[in-house]
């Protein structure tokens, strides 16, 4: 059975940096693209970035220059780097997977998602 794990949220303050890890059980990240979503209260869902593989990253419309992404094929992971964090970051982060198209669009759908991880950031 295939999980996905999201890991790295907290409670910050503003202007500083996390990295969030999606790990992956039964799933080898490289067969499979990897989107980061982000969903904050009251709020629609908001695609991040889609990992396709092979140096192939489709940015979200509104993403911010703050965030990166990244994997780890050693370690089966991915990465979503955040710096300078601003509250209006506050959310829950995701990271889908699938081997459907790469998209940050809110209607793709994924083969697998995560519970997610919690940002918080406040002063």
């Amino acid at each position: 059975q295939v999980q996905l794990v999201e890991s790295g949220g907290g409670l910050v303050q503003p202007g500083s940096s996390l990295r969030l890890s999606c790990i992956p059980w039964n799933l080898n990240l490289i067969s499979v693209s990897v989107a980061w979503f982000r969903q904050a209260p009251g709020k629609d869902r908001e695609g991040l970035f889609c990992d396709g593989g092979d140096n192939l990253v489709i940015h979200g419309n509104a993403v911010p220059g703050r965030f990166d992404v990244s994997r780890d094929t050693h370690r089966n992971a991915a990465y979503l780097q955040m710096r300078a964090l601003e509250p209006e970051d506050t959310a829950v982060y995701y990271c889908p997977v699938g081997q459907g198209p790469c998209s940050t669009s809110p209607k793709a759908t994924w083969d697998f998602w995560g519970q997610g991880t919690q940002v918080t950031v406040s002063s």
